[in-house]
């Protein structure tokens, strides 16, 4: 699960790069921006989730997917209410494009890891 908040981190980046070599600077933050409001909940359930190994804490376990859950949903509801308040001026496209990309980087991993280890 870690390597997969590195690839986050890294389609965060590049996303940001993307739109300011394409549409300028404030496209770039903009992206950077909706990457960022989905990668960190993203660390948050990564680290809530993943603190509890072992078959004697499976109540631990759940809950600890069930708070972290609550609070990544939670944390970007937060993320993006700040984001479209207190940035101006800001590319809602960007923003979204990059939220997105960060969103489909997570769900596709997983599903090429699940293939991999098929094999």
């Amino acid at each position: 699960m870690f390597s997969v908040i590195i690839l986050q981190a890294v389609v965060t980046v590049l996303s940001g790069l993307l739109f300011w070599l394409l549409q300028g600077w404030q496209a770039a933050y903009s992206a950077w921006f909706g990457g960022l409001t989905a990668l960190i909940p993203n660390v948050y359930f990564t680290y809530k989730a993943f603190q509890y190994f072992g078959a004697r804490s499976i109540g631990v376990i759940v809950q600890s997917f069930w708070t972290g859950e609550m609070g990544k949903l939670i944390l970007t509801a937060v993320l993006f209410a700040v984001l479209f308040l207190g940035v101006k001026p800001l590319n809602v496209l960007a923003v979204f494009v990059g939220y997105i990309l960060v969103q489909m980087t997570s769900a596709t991993s997983l599903l090429l890891t699940k293939s991999f280890l098929k094999r």
